[in-house]
């Protein structure tokens, strides 16, 4: 794993950190390479139940694509990585992603954290699609995912203006789940997975899933999606534990299965 992609495990909880803070995290050909080999890898680890992304530093989370490492040949890693951009623009991760938001996250920068679940934010965080600034469009998912996360018109405007909005509006707008101090970000970010991470991971997931698919589908096909999931979840053998772990008054040991 290349140094510009730093991992950690703490529990349950992996966390991924973009290490190129002298180019404020920037997306080059190793770095889409090293996310898309590391959520391939947490895909398969049962053992990982929650992922966090993050940058260096405290100016950007990321600034999207690194545009010298495009004009030097890089174009096909960055772009055509397992999952597309950074590796995770187009890929459907089934573990929850948390973005952990410690500076501006522009242009693919957005899009990154437009790929992951819940946003926890630092104070002086910019979000915002500035690419058509430079004859180009967000095209790492930012038109997709936005009118699905804030209302259409504002999405619009985010995206004709190429204009950034500061993170208390991205709050009151529901784009982003928290707002702290900078020294907190991690802490505040790490408490949120470990209140997923104490939930059986199957279950977990299933909701995700149920939930992402079936919000762009009329109820009836919504219908069919849930209960689909229904027999995965009861069926399983955390759905026991948690159950009997509930009338022994203790913690459930999830087993993920």
């Amino acid at each position: 794993m290349s140094d510009e992609l730093l991992r950690e495990r703490q529990g349950h909880i992996e966390i991924l950190t973009i290490n190129r803070p002298e180019a404020r995290n920037s997306i080059n050909g190793a770095v889409s390479r090293g996310f898309a080999a590391a959520f391939d890898e947490l895909e398969a680890d049962d053992d990982c139940w929650v992922v966090i992304v993050t940058g260096s530093g405290d100016k950007a989370f990321s600034a999207g694509m690194d545009l010298k490492a495009f004009t030097a040949g890089e174009a096909g890693d960055i772009m055509g990585a397992k999952g597309g951009f950074a590796g995770i623009a187009q890929r459907d991760f089934a573990k929850p992603l948390i973005a952990a938001v410690n500076g501006s996250a522009l242009a693919g920068g957005c899009e990154i954290m437009l790929s992951c679940d819940l946003v926890v934010a630092v104070e002086g965080a910019k979000f915002g699609i500035p690419e058509v600034k430079r004859g180009l469009m967000a095209a790492a998912g930012g038109l997709i995912r936005l009118p699905k996360r804030i209302p259409p018109a504002i999405a619009l405007e985010l995206a004709m203006t190429g204009e950034p909005i500061d993170a208390q509006r991205a709050l009151g707008l529901g784009l982003i789940n928290r707002v702290v101090p900078a020294d907190k970000l991690m802490e505040e970010a790490l408490a949120l997975a470990a209140t997923i991470a104490e939930n059986a991971p199957m279950a977990v997931r299933a909701s995700k899933r149920v939930m992402k698919q079936a919000g762009e589908l009329p109820e009836a096909q919504g219908w069919e999606i849930n209960n689909a999931a229904v027999p995965e979840v009861f069926g399983s053998a955390d759905a026991m534990e948690g159950p009997v772990a509930f009338a022994e008054k203790r913690k459930p040991n999830w087993s993920g299965r």
